[in-house]
């Protein structure tokens, strides 16, 4: 083990954790029994006083780091972090939230004097055993294990190793939503270049966000973005080795959602992302494809406002770009007429929102200036560019 700890108290943290692996693995036997009440209740009672020993509580003091250490030390060598995550949805909802407190403190748990990048106990955990992250992400696929497991999972994304073990995973979901994983040593062993086989967990949250129930689906949502905007070099390599792969699933799952919050949240996010500096290469290649631009107008069209406000956001870039593929200016120069006509219209009760119709008016000036055929079409997508607000953003 990377850091062993102060032993005068080990025993009876070894006990304590011992009683609570073979309840765990007594609850998993007995699941939709009458005798698994009994277990469940010696369990939340071993848990509650797990979480205590470790965390204290607002009438006792924090327990000393000796305390602390032993346990943590215990909980890792006796592998609890898998059982407890595997068996959450078991739980009763009292102890849910005592374990996800449980683990989510034996994650930020750093020995005295540490340096290294990551907790100690996080970095162990994905040294050693980083399938306890793959069946957090699991946990989406169960209503009783969602809200705990997606609150231990946010704060862990703070750390990219975090997100690298979510997206390098290629582990398969089982019937019981924990399928065997294929163990990456993140931290020596990941080849970035790889293209992903589209089978491992990250892109389970396309599933997660497009079919659990509204609950679910929002704080799965709130996990992929966490993922997305918190970890940008990371994401923005994986997106570039994965690009048709991502934005096929992106636009086809989420974009074209018939979910109102879904797909006003993914234009949203789509927009964030393409507009941040490091996801420039992303971005360009993007705004490159005509049939990007083509979803993205269509949004402009939807029935209600807020889509269509998001839309407008990611359609801008489009426009916006001084370089601007053959495709994408041919199919904007066909429908030039039908833009300036629509767009003087577009979202016209927005007059307090001085941006936004800056923002437009550039816009219908831009596409005003392009050739009125496709055989005349040249230069003239950089004509007035550089004055545009939008383009600031998209090189900011």
């Amino acid at each position: 083990m990377a850091f062993l700890f102060n032993r005068s108290r080990a025993r009876s943290a070894q006990d304590l954790v011992k009683s609570s692996k073979d309840l765990l693995q007594r609850l998993g036997r007995e699941e939709g029994q009458a005798a698994a009440a009994k277990t469940q209740t010696e369990l939340s009672s071993t848990i509650a006083t797990l979480k205590v020993s470790l965390c204290g509580t607002p009438d006792t003091p924090t327990p000393d780091a000796s305390s602390q250490s032993s346990l943590i030390s215990a909980i890792l060598s006796e592998k609890l972090l898998p059982l407890l995550v595997s068996n959450l949805h078991l739980l009763p909802f009292e102890t849910r939230k005592d374990t996800q407190t449980l683990i989510a403190a034996v994650f930020r748990y750093r020995a005295p004097g540490s340096t290294a990048n990551e907790p100690d106990a996080l970095r162990e955990v994905i040294r050693t055993a980083p399938e306890v992250i793959v069946q957090l992400c699991r946990g989406y696929e169960r209503k009783e294990s969602a809200s705990a497991c997606g609150g231990v999972l946010k704060e862990a994304l703070k750390w990219d190793a975090v997100a690298a073990v979510i997206l390098y995973d290629e582990s398969v979901s089982g019937d019981s939503g924990n399928g065997p994983t294929k163990t990456v040593d993140i931290y020596n062993d990941i080849d970035t270049s790889s293209p992903s086989s589209g089978t491992g967990v990250f892109w389970s949250f396309f599933t997660y966000i497009s079919s659990s129930p509204f609950e679910i689906s929002a704080d799965a949502f709130d996990t992929f973005r966490t993922i997305l905007t918190k970890h940008k070099p990371l994401v923005a390599q994986y997106m570039g080795t994965n690009f048709e792969r991502f934005f096929e699933r992106y636009n086809n799952v989420l974009v074209r959602s018939e979910s109102y919050v879904t797909k006003r949240q993914s234009l949203k996010l789509l927009g964030e992302v393409l507009l941040d500096r490091a996801f420039y290469e992303v971005m360009t290649r993007y705004v490159g494809s005509g049939e990007n631009l083509k979803l993205v107008m269509w949004q402009l069209k939807d029935d209600r406002r807020m889509v269509q406000y998001e839309g407008f956001h990611v359609f801008k870039i489009f426009a916006a770009n001084p370089n601007k593929t053959p495709e994408v200016q041919k199919f904007l120069i066909m429908n030039k007429q039908r833009l300036l006509k629509f767009l003087p219209r577009f979202l016209e009760e927005r007059t307090d929102d001085d941006q936004f119709n800056d923002e437009k008016a550039w816009l219908i000036k831009a596409i005003g200036a392009l050739p009125d055929d496709v055989g005349a079409a040249g230069a003239g997508s950089r004509q007035g560019v550089e004055k545009n607000p939008s383009t600031a953003q998209v090189r900011s």
